[in-house]
């Protein structure tokens, strides 16, 4: 039997000329990420088993990006912590901020992560690089720790699940969409421990923005990692990074074989799929926007990790524009980096959301986990593009949050209810 993407990679890393799902090998690590959160515990590790020395500081990545810029006295201890370890050790790979921005956006528009790599990354949403064609997935603390002491980790070879999406979307359906759209197929324990692989000519039609958010949300199945197969839209990103441009360091791609085996195999009709939504408490309690009636709202978060990218912000703007965000909502714009506020900033979206009545926000995952600028209340209902809507996500445990893609989120703002921007 044949390989999958993830089998190879792995395969390729143990030294091995093939892996079989379940058997635990050594693999080196290309990258070992961590935010000021995870850091923080990994240097508690490190210090308390008395190692000083990184095996290799060149593949070693530190991003405060959760509670900063800092919020309290506490965050700002934290992340001086970790700026700290990062100047003793000289860290490669320490992204300040104002230079970077969230961890999972940053890493492969940067080129700190490259196709056919292993990154590992002290938070669960690592596996958005996946994206690119490398097998990256987060771990605890304690991994991280001794990735960064030895240069390696086990890893126990996933099984794979292939998702493949044919036909052309509609308007205002993304990948956003499509992945909700699995999830309430899949459920978030379908695909435990599993490589989701994502394939169907749907991807000719959508961006790389749509490919991050899919394989940033493979870990709401449950999924070890997210991957896509490498292409010409992949190549282009890659090629694109300032680390290409000042290095054009070499990488391998992977393809799965044709006869390789997957524990799940799901098709899906991509003409079929309304825009969906995630309704409280769940990311897979999926229902299409169709179904959806009368839920008046109190906030919007357009951005994050999952759909900060620009392709998301030009769509949010296509329709902000000459309209004005209802009175009785907040509307929050968080790019996924500084990189893509850069970009952003290039195109005029801000004036648009600015003069939309929408706060555009300096790059972090603040309210995505409930930590500042933009944590609900007692009973409020936000429309969100982030990735997860468990009670208490975003702030109060009474508050409700809904999921969506960026078009729809938008569409709400104005309306001050869920709604399509068809509706407009």
């Amino acid at each position: 039997m044949g390989q999958t993407i993830a089998e190879k990679i792995i395969a390729d890393h143990a030294g091995l000329a093939s892996v079989t799902p379940g058997q635990i090998v050594n693999v080196p690590v290309d990258i070992a990420m961590a935010n000021e959160l995870s850091a923080a515990l990994s240097i508690k590790e490190l210090n308390k088993w008395g190692i000083d020395k990184l095996h290799d500081q060149n593949k070693v990545c530190l991003i405060p990006d959760h509670f900063t810029p800092n919020k309290d006295l506490n965050a700002a201890g934290i992340t001086k912590t970790v700026r700290d370890f990062a100047n003793k050790h000289n860290v490669k790979w320490y992204l300040e901020v104002g230079r970077a921005g969230i961890e999972h956006a940053v890493l492969p528009l940067e080129g700190v992560i490259l196709p056919g790599q292993i990154m590992v990354g002290g938070d669960s949403h690592t596996c958005t690089a996946g994206a690119i064609n490398c097998l990256a997935t987060g771990m605890g603390s304690t991994d991280i720790a001794g990735a960064w002491a030895t240069g390696e980790v086990w890893l126990k070879t996933p099984q794979s699940a292939k998702l493949t999406y044919s036909g052309q979307p509609r308007p205002h359906v993304y990948g956003k969409d499509l992945i909700l759209y699995a999830l309430k197929d899949l459920t978030t324990s379908g695909a435990t421990y599993m490589s989701i692989e994502y394939h169907g000519d749907v991807f000719d039609y959508l961006s790389m923005a749509d490919r991050f958010t899919m394989a940033n949300m493979a870990i709401e199945a449950g999924g070890k990692t997210g991957i896509f197969k490498f292409d010409r839209k992949t190549q282009a990103l890659v090629e694109s990074t300032p680390r290409f441009a000042a290095e054009k360091p070499s990488y391998k791609t992977f393809e799965p074989d044709n006869d390789a085996g997957y524990a799940i195999e799901k098709y899906y009709d991509v003409p079929d799929i309304e825009p969906q939504i995630a309704v409280p408490f769940s990311p897979d309690n999926v229902s299409p926007i169709s179904e959806i009636k009368d839920v008046k709202i109190d906030q919007v978060v357009i951005g994050a990790c999952t759909n900060g990218w620009l392709d998301d912000l030009i769509r949010a703007a296509d329709v902000f524009k000459g309209r004005q965000v209802d009175k009785n909502v907040r509307a929050i714009i968080i790019p996924g980096s500084q990189r893509i506020a850069r970009q952003a900033f290039d195109l005029g979206l801000p004036q648009i959301f600015i003069d939309a009545g929408c706060v555009f926000s300096t790059s972090t995952c603040g309210p995505c986990i409930g930590g500042h600028m933009g944590v609900l209340g007692e009973d409020e209902v936000c429309v969100s593009t982030t990735n997860r809507n468990f009670a208490g996500r975003m702030g109060h445990l009474s508050s409700e949050v809904y999921l969506a893609n960026t078009s729809v989120a938008a569409a709400s703002a104005v309306m001050g209810k869920i709604g399509s921007p068809d509706e407009l």
